[in-house]
């Protein structure tokens, strides 16, 4: 509907062009916005103020000469001048039956929108790195990142959805050796283990296979393993060099093979926890990328020798530095490290490359807010590489902080004392995780309150929705009990039966539906759906307190079954695209 108000409006200032009303050079892009009131109409533009100094005259006398010249329309009522020449626009009823009419036609498959033109887009999300189970922070930007892929495909973008699995570097190294020193001790060995490692209880786990496996073949002594070694944080020294030491005592002593056994394992076991971990989540991907596979096929040295063309690279103190602060950049970043190693920062610049010439138009980034950094750096590395920083968009997820009992929970990663997704599900479950992550936009700080999303009440934003479409459903039990049927055809030649306040609140609500998925895809922001959601079940919830179903005026009863029945489509439709379920019975 909105689109057929804005190409009515544009034949108007068309026709006023021709006219020599307006300048033929002038620019102009309708822009439509629901009222907040059926009393000024369903729509509103101010596109007579925008345009008055162009057309040389004032805005209220413009909106006339524009409301003069729209074509005619069946869905138009009117449409009237307010205030300075705003133009509001009135709906007939039939624009309004006609979308329940569509709802009740396609179903399932209503706001499934197919716009030309759309994007091919990949969309990353998540990407923690494998070195251990996901937590609740992992979850905001997993919940965020597949409600807004489902979205955008729902809005007709080409979407495939990625993780970026960091298998290679540094972090996979400390995870290796720290798994290397709990088989040790499974073995029988006193070893000082890192403070600053990875310390959960799943790095266990995953040494017991290890010993399963392989038995005693990769043991050493304590004496072995830190003779030499600098210092670590229990004795006071500098941590991280101590891990850096452990890491290459452990390539020395383990050899290749033995090192590759400790680090795939880790690797192998965790990747498959999280894919087990999302997929229950009901967060799935198109594709897992690989970093270790971006190095081998030789793409990174492709974006470095494509740096290097362009002119932005250049030698000091045996690195190789890519000249960022040039292109907008902070500071000047390695790519090639002294040693010979590529960066993080190297891969990341091939694997932006690497879905440009995966021929996506555009690359959606979901990062949390921790990489705010990432933004200018990446734009950055884009215009080095020759590439339109506009094809590049990073979307920053603000932090969740768990409350229970009105307290904070406090969390560590290293440590290993957080909350794992996993757990967070079991505690609230699957639905009331993925709804509370995205009821707030991603660049806010979200509280999520563990014992509200636990209640059964109407405090409960996931739950007051499900429970609206759970409603609904039991009004269609009551009519198989009562021995009747829906007759979808009588109700929608009875839909203009369909008067009271709370039944023309309820229609303009579900008009928006496709509107909100439009909005939410483009301003990616999936919060929008969530809120129209609940605006949707409140509309429900009041008709449904205040009015009778299943009437014995077999035409109204049908026409009210028809409005409720779209409106659980869409309720169904609409949590769907946000990983929600939408249960009958509650």
């Amino acid at each position: 509907m909105k689109e057929h108000l804005e190409e009515l409006l544009t034949q108007s200032l068309l026709h006023l062009q021709r006219e020599g009303v307006l300048p033929g050079d002038a620019e102009f892009k309708v822009q439509l916005e629901r009222t907040r009131s059926p009393e000024h109409g369903e729509f509103a533009s101010n596109l007579a103020m925008v345009l008055t100094k162009q057309a040389g005259m004032p805005p209220r006398q413009l909106a006339e000469a524009i409301i003069a010249r729209v074509p005619r329309s069946r869905q138009v009522e009117r449409m009237e001048i307010a205030g300075p020449g705003f133009i509001n626009i009135f709906l007939q009823r039939c624009a309004l039956t006609g979308v329940l009419k569509d709802v009740l036609r396609q179903g399932e498959k209503f706001g499934q929108l197919r716009r030309g033109g759309r994007n091919r887009i990949t969309v990353e999300y998540v990407s923690a790195n494998p070195t251990g189970p996901l937590h609740v922070g992992h979850g905001r930007g997993a919940a965020y990142g597949a409600s807004l892929a489902s979205i955008m495909s729902a809005a007709g973008y080409k979407v495939q959805r990625e993780y970026y699995v960091n298998d290679n570097g540094r972090q996979m190294d400390i995870l290796a050796v720290c798994v290397w020193l709990r088989y040790l001790e499974l073995c029988g060995e006193r070893v000082d283990f890192p403070e600053n490692g990875y310390r959960g209880d799943y790095i266990y786990d995953i040494a017991r296979i290890v010993r399963v496996d392989h038995g005693d073949k990769w043991r050493f002594t304590g004496l072995d393993v830190e003779e030499g070694l600098p210092p670590s944080i229990n004795q006071g020294g500098d941590g991280e060099a101590h891990l850096d030491a452990l890491i290459q005592r452990a390539r020395e002593l383990l050899g290749e093979e033995g090192y590759q056994v400790f680090f795939n394992t880790a690797l192998d076991n965790i990747l498959a926890d999280i894919k087990d971990d999302l997929a229950d989540f009901g967060v799935l991907f198109d594709k897992w990328f690989s970093e270790r596979e971006l190095e081998e096929s030789g793409a990174v040295q492709h974006a470095i020798d494509r740096l290097r063309e362009n002119g932005h690279l250049y030698e000091k103190d045996g690195a190789t530095w890519f000249r960022a602060s040039e292109l907008g950049d902070e500071k000047d970043r390695v790519v090639i490290r002294d040693n010979g190693r590529t960066t993080y920062f190297a891969s990341d610049i091939a694997y932006f490359l690497n879905k440009l010439e995966r021929d996506f138009e555009t690359a959606v980034y979901v990062f949390g807010a921790d990489h705010h950094g990432y933004v200018a750096r990446l734009q950055a590395a884009a215009r080095g590489l020759g590439e339109d920083p506009g094809r590049l968009e990073i979307l920053l997820v603000q932090f969740a902080v768990l409350f229970r009992f009105g307290e904070k929970v406090a969390m560590s990663t290293r440590s290993g004392n957080f909350i794992t997704l996993r757990e967070l599900r079991d505690e609230v479950s699957t639905d009331a995780a993925r709804f509370f992550y995205v009821m707030r936009s991603h660049d806010q700080h979200l509280d999520f309150d563990l014992d509200l999303a636990k209640s059964r009440t109407n405090e409960n934003p996931v739950f007051y929705i499900q429970y609206a479409h759970a409603r609904i459903c039991s009004v269609f039990r009551n009519l198989a009990d009562m021995d009747e049927r829906h007759n979808v055809e009588i109700g929608n030649v009875a839909l203009d039966l369909l008067t009271e306040d709370h039944e023309m609140q309820l229609m303009r609500n579900i008009s928006r539906f496709t509107e909100t998925i439009e909005s939410a895809a483009r301003l990616r922001s999936p919060h929008l759906l969530a809120h129209y959601l609940h605006s949707l079940a409140t509309d429900l919830h009041s008709y449904y307190n205040a009015h009778q179903f299943l009437v014995k005026d077999e035409n109204l009863r049908n026409a009210r079954l028809n409005l409720i029945f779209s409106t659980k489509i869409i309720l169904a439709k609409g949590l769907s695209l946000l990983g929600v379920s939408a249960p009958e019975e509650m």
